[in-house]
């Protein structure tokens, strides 16, 4: 059996079997290691034998093997190193809101002809029936009376009336109201988290190793899914609301889609 204190350098891949000599050491057993970490026992099975295919992705083995040695006091980054895993670059971010000035203005141009075009569609209906409602009054006067007796009623002022008018409103002129907007969502880091951002429509947004300090906002619908690598150091916010991550975690990696209205579910196996 390896001593805990053996130099990790004697060999390259001695990884799997510190851990265990580390643990065997301390008196804990596979499922007291998996309860403390909570975290599945064929987890540290497949940690202690350099099994890393059973974990998942290079950058959830890297945070098993830190949160196994520090439950086991041994350090950190010697542990990674003999893992043979290496560390995940951050995907590179490419700007792709630089537009020509020519685009610009056409963009301006046809956002202020779609709103005259509105106005219109809201005024005419307006229009049409004040004028069909004029023509009905008009078209009411009594036509028995002679010619004389017309024109002295249209020369006669009319007596004012204690009635009060009653004012017709065209309900078709009236603009729909549009739903309330989804609720937008932002991301604070305070440890090292692998992230992947899906969005609705199943295209990807944003896979990356973010550190403490970093900082992530997506717009209103624009997040479907989320997968969150070291969820504990992750701070979701939904209109300004921390969310609980907890009902979505496993072995510290959380994974969940967020509906339109702001709501957070599991994913479906």
């Amino acid at each position: 059996m390896m001593p805990p204190n053996q130099s990790l350098a004697d060999n390259e891949h001695a990884c799997g079997q510190r851990l265990r000599a580390a643990r065997e050491a301390a008196g804990l057993s596979v499922a007291e290691v998996a309860s403390r970490l909570k975290t599945p026992s064929r987890f540290i099975e497949a940690l202690e034998a350099e099994e890393w295919d059973r974990i998942g992705a290079p950058v959830f083995v890297r945070g098993q093997l830190r949160s196994y040695s520090r439950l086991l006091g041994l350090p950190v980054q010697p542990v990674q190193m003999a893992s043979g895993v290496a560390p995940i670059e951050p995907t590179p971010l490419v700007s792709r809101t630089h537009t020509p000035r020519m685009q610009r203005i056409a963009d301006q141009v046809g956002g202020r002809l779609v709103y005259i075009v509105i106005t219109a569609l809201i005024i005419l209906p307006v229009w049409v029936a004040t004028q069909s409602h004029m023509a009905g009054v008009q078209e009411a006067a009594p036509l028995d009376l002679p010619a004389d007796k017309l024109a002295v009623s249209a020369e006669r002022p009319k007596p004012a009336s204690s009635e009060p008018s009653t004012v017709v409103a065209s309900m078709a002129s009236l603009p729909q109201r549009h739903a309330a907007a989804a609720p937008a969502l932002s991301l604070r880091f305070s440890g090292d988290s692998w992230v992947q951002v899906v969005a609705p429509d199943g295209r990807s947004i944003e896979q990356a190793l973010l550190t403490a300090g970093d900082t992530r906002s997506y717009a209103a619908g624009e997040v479907g899914h989320l997968v969150l690598g070291n969820a504990s150091a992750v701070e979701l916010r939904i209109s300004g609301d921390v969310q609980d991550l907890e009902p979505y975690m496993r072995a510290n990696v959380a994974r969940f889609t967020v509906s339109s209205d702001g709501s957070l579910a599991p994913v479906s196996n």
